[in-house]
Parts: structure tokens; C-alpha cells; sequence
């Protein structure tokens, strides 16, 4: 398409949720639509944009001719530390104040010579005021839900276990009486799966509770798209995927996006990366030193926070476990509090431990000396393991992760559980035995098989994701919709 005018072009807004496990995501596809022949407008919140810079210097969001970067206010006040905003907060937020800053935006871009009329936005799954903006504009909208399809189902199904009666709960103590291990036996596509296993936001006694009635109004609103599309590929999820497109717009299963983005070959496109915090690539060097499948990968995201207690188990039970590993603490991963890990901790594992406040995840996760992963069980996580061939210890701290959790296990046999109030004695197990033990070695070969999986969909020629990822494009994103 890059021999057509402007005016023929086609011009995608991508506008992912304001935190890092949803900008990631969404930048790998603009990048594959721009590799389409879309120009691309890329909207991070004003917040986040300044993140970028700092984090990857003033250069960086300049972008190209054809694929630029906007930005709009998120609503709240700009935090003091460099971390993710709290998220009730920004759902809040996003959801009441965004719509304006956006049609504003959309104004700007119609008026901006040289840049093609909108055609088509890709919004976040749970951005979806933007629908309204796509309806005014008269143009197709996609809503990317940055889940997995599990995850995405599961949150479906709140309206029904409110119908049901089965949340909110009665009182806090059905946290802790066994009530959260009840079969939920009815959601097609998720067998056997237990109230505790579907994304946690159920868990409140509070009928109006903030996040549980964002997620309902988010998912409310999902059939207004053209069509979903979701991160993940057919034979992963497959009766996940099968049961979403029953109750939705069409679905497009049009990942792991970190192997597709392996087609853009544009070098300037390529080097535009989306990590807010600055990346210590020299963990690589470090890895590469290492033998193949004899270090632990420790990473809980972005998000989650833990106490200081839970930090310091996490640290026994992996040097108690004797067992090479590269640590990513985030300076925010203690809730309230710096992460410090005790001087003699430090001193134990001086020889065989790496800590790193970010690192660049995929990388390391392709490297021959992991040898398994000790995850939160965020989406990004999870299917950048897959594509990795690792085994996973899940320790899920929110929203879809225990989904996630639950599915590794289960589903696809690749992922042991931690317990939720972590002891030093259950890490230092369930690492030797990721590591050494019979069950590791079952993970480690399952995980190959979804590896060479994943590859096969990505696979340009004839992938399932790869061909999900052209319908899409030709079927959808590039069909004019009539103004209503």
C-alpha cells in the first residue's frame, strides 16, 4: 500500500490501557498493521508517554513518517514515584474522562495535512469508550482484549455468577471456608474450573464494588465491536476460542504476537520499544555464561505487589534451594515500602544470583539457560513462556492470572502452583522439583511441544494466527463502515 496517496491509506488509532501488560501487546500489533501498510497513530496517556522517555530516552517516541505517537491525559494526578497508577484508580478514570480527550484527539489527526482520515481504531478491551468515538467517526473498531481467551471468558461470566447468586460473596469469611473451591460446571469451554480459579475481582462482598462493575460494563460492551481479537493461538485455547465466538462479534486469535512481530523487518520500526522502566540488558551477557536449563527466571510483572514478609520467603526458599537464578525486583514491588532483601540473603547467593530491577523478558526467556520461571502468571508471561519452551511456578496475584494459573497447571501441563501465603520451605521445593525433579522434566518437555505450537501459528506460511492476522485486516479493519 505504500504506493497510494495519502488520502487512500489506511490510518489505524491504537490505544492500549495505560499499563505496561497492555502497552506491549498493542505495540506489536501496530507495528504488524504498519507492516500491512497502515499508517499508524500509537496514543499512550500523557503519564506513560514521559515514562517512555525516561526510560528509553528523549529520541525514542519520534517514531516515523507513517507511524507516530500521540498522547491523551488519563485524569488523575501524576504520581510521585515511577510506577503503574493504582488500577481501581485508573479504570475509574479511564472510563469517565478519557472519551472527550480522545474525540479531541480524532479532531486533531482530521486536520493534520499530510496524515490519511482515520480508518479504523484498535482500542483495548477495557478502553472501550472509544467505541462511541468509532460510531461518530463511522469506522470500524476492534477491541483487543489483552487477556487470554481463558481469562476473557471467565470475566464473560461475572453477569452470570451474579445472577446466580454465587457473588458477591456472603462475608469475608468465604475467602477462607472452602467457598471459593465450588465446581462452576456451567461456562462452556472451562471444565471443572472452581470460583477461585476465574479472574479474582469476584472475590468482594461489596455488590458495587469498583472493579467488579468495570469488568461487567467493559464486557458489556464488547459485542458493539467489529470483531475481538486475542493474543493467543487456536491450538492453546482452542475450546476456549470456540465457545467466545459463540456469544461475540467475530473473534481473531492472532497470537503470540512476540513471534509475528518477527516479520516487520523495518530497522527504525523494530527499535521503538515500550518498557517503562529501563531495561539492564546485561543479565543477557550474564545468562549466556550459564548451562542450558540451569537458571531460575524470577519475575512477578508490573503490577503485583507483595509484602515484605512474602518478599523475604521468595529469597530463602531460592537460596535454600540452591539453585542458580536472575531475580527482577521492580524498586515498587513491596507494597508501601522499598524492596530490600537481607544483607544476608545477598551475601548467600553472591555466586549463583543475579538481581535486576527490569529486564528485557522475551529475551530472556529465549536464552538456553532458563530452566524455568517463577511468574505471577500475567498473560504476557505466561504465552511469552510458551513461546520459550519454560516451565512455570505460578504464583497469581490478581485479576485473570489465577486463570492463567489454573490452565499452565491443568490444561496445558506445563506449571506447578505456589501456595498463596508463600513459605520459604514450599519455594525451595517446588524449584528443585521445576528444576530436577520428574514432574520438571515432564513441564519442560510439554512446554516444547507448545513452543513448536506457537511457532507453527505464527508461521507465515499458512499459520493459523498469521492467516487470523490478514482476515482480519482484509475482512474487517479495511472495510468502510456507513456513518449511522
Amino acid at each position: 500500500m505504500g504506493s497510494l496517496g495519502i488520502a487512500e491509506k489506511a490510518h489505524a488509532v491504537c490505544i492500549p490501557y495505560p499499563a505496561q501488560g497492555h502497552i506491549n501487546p498493542m505495540l506489536k500489533l501496530a507495528k504488524l498493521l504498519h507492516f500491512k501498510g497502515f499508517h499508524v497513530t500509537f496514543v499512550n496517556t500523557e503519564y506513560n508517554h514521559k515514562r517512555l522517555l525516561k526510560s528509553r530516552g528523549s529520541d525514542s517516541l519520534n517514531g516515523l513518517p507513517s507511524f507516530r505517537f500521540q498522547t491523551i491525559p488519563d485524569g488523575l494526578p501524576e504520581p510521585d514515584v515511577d510506577a503503574t497508577q493504582d488500577i481501581p484508580s485508573l479504570c475509574d478514570s479511564t472510563r469517565k474522562t478519557c472519551l472527550p480527550h480522545f474525540r479531541n484527539l480524532l479532531s486533531k489527526l482530521s486536520d493534520t495535512p499530510g496524515v490519511p482520515p482515520v480508518s479504523c481504531i484498535v482500542s483495548d478491551g477495557v478502553m472501550s469508550f472509544t467505541l462511541d468515538a468509532a460510531k461518530e467517526l463511522g469506522v470500524p473498531e476492534v477491541l483487543f482484549w489483552t487477556t487470554s481467551a481463558c481469562g476473557f471468558l471467565g470475566y464473560l461470566h461475572y453477569r452470570h455468577l451474579i445472577d446466580k447468586g454465587i457473588v458477591p460473596l456472603k462475608d469475608s469469611s468465604y475467602l477462607t471456608n472452602g467457598y471459593l473451591e465450588t465446581v462452576i460446571d456451567w461456562i462452556p469451554g472451562m471444565k471443572d474450573i472452581r470460583l477461585r480459579d476465574l479472574p479474582s475481582f469476584v472475590r468482594t462482598t461489596d455488590p458495587d464494588d469498583l472493579m467488579l462493575d468495570f469488568v461487567l460494563g467493559e464486557c458489556g460492551r464488547a459485542n458493539r465491536a467489529s470483531a475481538v481479537i486475542l493474543n493467543t493461538f487456536d491450538a492453546l485455547e482452542h475450546e476456549v476460542l470456540e465457545a467466545l465466538s459463540s456469544i461475540l462479534p467475530p473473534v481473531y486469535s492472532i497470537g503470540p504476537l512476540n513471534l509475528l512481530v518477527n516479520l516487520v523487518s523495518d530497522k527504525d520500526l523494530k527499535s521503538i520499544g515500550s518498557n517503562l522502566w529501563k531495561e539492564e540488558a546485561e543479565c543477557l551477557e550474564w545468562l549466556d555464561s550459564k548451562e542450558p536449563n540451569s537458571v531460575v527466571y524470577v519475575n512477578f510483572g508490573s503490577i503485583t505487589v507483595m509484602t515484605s514478609d512474602q518478599l523475604i520467603e521468595f529469597a530463602w526458599g531460592l537460596a535454600n534451594s540452591q539453585k542458580t537464578f536472575l531475580w527482577v525486583i521492580r524498586p515498587d514491588l513491596v507494597a508501601g515500602d522499598k524492596a530490600v532483601l537481607p544483607p544476608e540473603f545477598v551475601t548467600a547467593t553472591e555466586s549463583r544470583g543475579l538481581l535486576s530491577s527490569w529486564c528485557p523478558q522475551e529475551q530472556v526467556l529465549a536464552r538456553p539457560a532458563i530452566g524455568g520461571f517463577l511468574t505471577h502468571s500475567g498473560w504476557n508471561s505466561t504465552i511469552e513462556s510458551v513461546c520459550g519452551g519454560v516451565p512455570v511456578i505460578c504464583w497469581p496475584f490478581f485479576a485473570e492470572q489465577q486463570t492463567n494459573c489454573r490452565f499452565s497447571c491443568q490444561e496445558w501441563s506445563i506449571g506447578l502452583e505456589i501456595d498463596n501465603d508463600v513459605k520459604r520451605e514450599g519455594v525451595e521445593n517446588l524449584v528443585r522439583e521445576l528444576m530436577d525433579g520428574k514432574k520438571g522434566k515432564e513441564m519442560r518437555n510439554k512446554a516444547l511441544e507448545w513452543k513448536k505450537l506457537a511457532e507453527d501459528a505464527a508461521s507465515a506460511s499458512g499459520g493459523s494466527s498469521f492467516l487470523n492476522l490478514s482476515n482480519l485486516v482484509d475482512q474487517v479493519l479495511l472495510v468502510k463502515t456507513a456513518k449511522d
